[in-house]
């Protein structure tokens, strides 16, 4: 079992940078690809990105490719969503998620194990 927390968000202009974080409970976080989803009032959950076991690739989504950057920890348990340049159109409810399949695991069903959400609101 996996639990994750995340944090970080809140209210910023758009142009402007943010960092989400989300650390994992458990000893075994290096053997999970964590993936980053979000999901914006009315719309369905979508990825954003996605980073291996050991951070040496990540996956991104293209609407966020060279604005978003994915990175993790092993040793904090923990994975980061760094954001700059963001718009309006990001604003939504960022949600981490843990899984053991393969990159680019960018379907929801390629995580059994998901944090609660924490909300990002760009203005303009």
């Amino acid at each position: 079992q996996v639990q994750l927390v995340e944090s970080g968000g809140g209210l910023v202009q758009a142009g402007g940078s943010l960092r989400v974080s989300c650390a994992a409970s458990g000893r075994s976080f290096s053997n999970y690809v964590m993936g980053w989803f979000r999901q914006a009032p009315g719309k369905e959950r979508e990825f954003v990105a996605a980073i291996s076991r050991s951070g040496g690739v990540s996956y991104y989504a293209e609407s966020v490719k060279g604005r978003f950057t994915i990175s993790r920890d092993n040793a904090k348990n923990t994975v980061y969503l760094q954001m700059s340049s963001l718009k309006p159109e990001d604003t939504a409810v960022y949600y981490c998620a843990s899984g053991d399949r393969g990159l680019p695991a960018t379907m929801s069903s390629n995580y059994p194990y998901w944090g609660q959400g924490t909300q990002v609101t760009v203005s303009s």
